[in-house]
């Protein structure tokens, strides 16, 4: 209950994936700690967090960091010593917060989310939920092109058997009871928001309006959302796999209907055209043959990555003296 979880003290950490931005890294800082400030204020938290995790910037998203965390209280920062991509540098963060925080906010930082959301998804956690979820209302500031992939994409999603909520990325708000269930899962290919969603915890979900960029570019272009797609899709779902064989089995059906047409036509003593009908054939049995094993190949380098059980991320600098993660993958057999 709302009154029991306030009895005790609470330390809210939001985790802020970085790459390369300089340009928004300042308003972000201002409106997360005026969040912090006013969730103190109304005694829904003690203590707060702001963890920039830099996923290999080559601007001055670390150098602001720093600065920042010796200028606010809130700020805190870890430094990975090369690119991983976004879900990584969320996993790195969480990893950093489990032990750390009661309850953990994960947003990017480009203020496209609306970070008042905040405050109602720490109510919604203060009623006993474990996760809660970010869900934009619309897509407004969203191009035609996005919001008919994105559509497509959790439809998508849908027909695989996925467990992903409608139009939620990657804000929401996990207690450290989910977070450590998260954190058990043991794979290298990383789709959060499916993971999440899969774990079965009491989940709310608190709906906001999502605004543009408030300065840089996106990081996410045409190419990095069809790879992350693909990574969703094949990460929660054999679905492809079992269309493959289903694929197989029209063609077989397909070709008995033609073998009996041929009987057919070779008694009545009429010449087949074969020509046409034979290249269309070729190809289009080959262009299938060769689609299946490219979706063959997907999941064998899944599991390729997979067995080599390589470290996720490194830690090359923190903005603290303490060690935050002292040896995470101290429990993995070699």
């Amino acid at each position: 209950s709302l009154q029991k979880k306030t009895n005790f003290a609470m330390k809210l950490i939001l985790v802020v994936p970085c790459y390369n931005e300089e340009a928004v890294l300042a308003e972000t800082t201002r409106q997360l700690s005026l969040i912090l400030d006013e969730l103190k204020e109304k005694q829904r938290i003690d203590e707060g967090c702001i963890l920039y995790v830099n996923d290999g910037s080559k601007d001055r998203t670390w150098e602001l960091i720093e600065q920042f965390a010796q200028q606010n209280d809130y700020v805190e920062g870890l430094k990975l010593a090369h690119n991983v991509g976004h879900q990584h540098a969320l996993w790195a963060g969480l990893e950093w917060a489990a032990d750390r925080g009661d309850a953990i906010v994960t947003i990017d930082a480009d203020l496209q989310d609306d970070v008042r959301a905040i405050i109602d998804m720490t109510e919604a956690y203060l009623r006993g939920n474990e996760v809660v979820f970010g869900v934009r209302r619309e897509r407004k500031t969203d191009t035609v092109f996005k919001r008919t992939t994105a559509l497509a994409f959790y439809r998508l999603m849908q027909m695989m058997n996925s467990n992903t909520v409608y139009n939620h990325a990657d804000f929401r708000l996990m207690s450290r009871r989910a977070v450590n269930a998260l954190l058990s899962y043991p794979e290298r290919n990383l789709f959060l928001r499916g993971m999440v969603a899969s774990m079965g915890f009491k989940t709310e979900a608190v709906y906001y309006d999502r605004t543009e960029r408030f300065a840089g570019e996106s990081k996410y272009p045409l190419r990095k959302m069809l790879a992350f797609a693909l990574d969703g899709i094949t990460s929660f779902s054999i679905r492809p796999l079992q269309l493959i064989t289903l694929l197989g089995l029209t063609f077989m059906l397909i070709s008995v209907g033609v073998i009996i047409y041929g009987i057919v036509k070779h008694f009545e003593g009429q010449t087949i055209e074969g020509w046409t009908s034979l290249m269309v054939s070729i190809w289009f049995i080959g262009g299938a043959i060769l689609v299946a094993c490219g979706i063959i190949g997907e999941y064998v380098g899944k599991i390729y990555i997979e067995v080599k059980r390589r470290p996720r991320y490194f830690i090359e600098k923190t903005t603290t003296d303490d060690d935050p993660l002292a040896d995470p993958y101290a429990d993995i057999p070699y």
